[in-house]
């Protein structure tokens, strides 16, 4: 059965569309970077809400320019979540796997 879920995603220039959010789950340090998927749209848009803190606390230390700092390049995708762990958004693209 497929399960619903969230990601992060930014658009590039030669892949288009990107996951943008993966981690290694568990502590396994043979273990490779999935798609982290959110249970939640409010979570995943809580990740997006930590990245820009970070962004501006550098722009107040004098890190980063201003523009880079207030620039909003991720946003949160619905997807499926299929049986063998792939990621599908609503436009049928497939994203992966998640572990």
């Amino acid at each position: 059965m497929n399960s619903r879920g969230y990601c992060i995603f930014i658009d590039t220039l030669c892949q288009g569309p990107v996951h943008s959010v993966s981690g290694v789950s568990g502590d396994d340090p043979d273990a490779t970077e999935a798609i982290c998927v959110f249970p939640t749209e409010r979570e995943a848009q809580l990740e997006i809400v930590d990245f820009m803190m970070i962004r501006l606390q550098q722009f107040i230390d004098g890190g980063r320019d201003f523009e880079d700092a207030v620039a909003l390049e991720e946003y949160v995708v619905e997807v499926q979540v299929l049986p063998d762990g792939t990621i599908v958004d609503g436009d049928g693209n497939k994203f992966g796997q998640i572990d």
